[in-house]
């Protein structure tokens, strides 16, 4: 899809994955924000759509080169490259600030998100009235689905198997994140805490050639979940990047206009001023945040309000980079 990069771009594409995976790693947050804001989405789009039945062809023949480039193998490396890095180096150091600073944290990428928002408008080409009903309608879902109440508990595979295939919209869509839907399901523990702990001690056991968690109904049970899950999130990722590659070419304008609307809608889930609410049965699960208005004669608000306007400013430092370099 694109021409051969040079070694600066193939650099600026690694970071992009780092920030990607950084935003992946927020509550609240999606990967896709940084898709769209840092100018890849609709290459990821069109990576993600090119796992279909001629990619499966050509893994079958063991034309290992033809698939690579027919799924935009050179992109998609780089790129994961830089997700891959972020999980194991950048994430931790967030996790550590998101403990001990999370409300200039917030501010911060609270900043980064309305700035990204404002530039993907002015790259708009056009935006009559119609763009407009859209952006609202986007607007009124990424609200909708901030304040829904989480749901029970559910380990029946078919039901793990369809939150899979939601939950990976969060890497798709901007503005909405996975661990969020995973939550308002109700799996949020089941997928993201037991199963993967499961699956760690698999491994471990695994390694150390004890295979007796063979005989541990419940890790088998773990397992299997994450199996469903895993599968869930491929076919979703199929399916939901075909589907948006397909409106992308035949109504772009409307569908970055639904999607500026759905990331304003979401917003709420990075305002920096909130107060966890946590689960009252399973402990350390936050089911929720009560949003507040600060008292902006305080110091510390005044901090956060400055690290909202750095946060805007790395965005347009960014965007004034891009263009320059472009």
């Amino acid at each position: 899809m694109q021409p051969k990069k040079t070694q600066r771009q193939k650099l600026l594409l690694i970071c992009k994955g780092i920030a990607m995976g950084v935003a992946n790693k927020i509550p609240g947050v999606s990967g896709g924000i940084v898709a769209l804001a840092a100018g890849f989405y609709e290459e990821l789009i069109y990576s993600f759509s090119r796992f279909n039945k001629t990619a499966l062809t050509l893994l079958f023949k063991k034309e290992f080169k033809a698939f690579y480039t027919h799924v935009n193998g050179p992109f998609l490396s780089l790129l994961f490259t830089g997700v891959v890095i972020s999980f194991f180096s950048a994430s931790l150091i967030l996790d550590q600030f998101i403990q001990y600073y999370p409300r200039q944290v917030w501010g911060l990428f609270f900043g980064m998100i309305l700035a990204s928002v404002f530039f993907i408008w002015l790259k708009a080409k056009q935006y009559t009235y119609k763009e407009y009903i859209v952006t609202i309608l986007g607007l009124a879902s990424g609200l909708l689905v901030t304040f829904l109440t989480p749901g029970q508990e559910n380990d029946n595979l078919l039901f793990v198997f369809i939150c899979g295939m939601i939950s990976i919209s969060g890497m798709i869509l901007p503005g909405l994140s996975g661990s969020f839907l995973i939550l308002v399901l109700g799996n949020y523990t089941l997928l993201l805490i037991d199963s993967v702990n499961a699956l760690y001690f698999t491994l471990v056991d695994l390694v150390s050639f004890d295979l007796s968690f063979l005989e541990d109904p419940t890790r088998l049970n773990l397992l299997g979940v994450m199996l469903a899950f895993t599968l869930g999130s491929i076919c979703g990722l199929l399916v939901l990047s075909k589907a948006l590659r397909w409106f992308l070419q035949h109504y772009p304008e409307k569908i970055i206009a639904l999607l500026i609307g759905f990331i304003l809608g979401s917003l709420n889930a990075t305002w920096p001023w909130k107060r966890a609410v946590y689960n009252p049965v399973k402990g350390k699960q936050i089911d929720s945040h009560e949003l507040f208005w600060p008292k902006l004669t305080e110091l510390e608000n005044i901090y956060v309000i400055l690290f909202i306007l750095l946060g805007f400013g790395i965005v347009t430092l960014l965007e004034t980079y891009g263009k320059k370099s472009a």
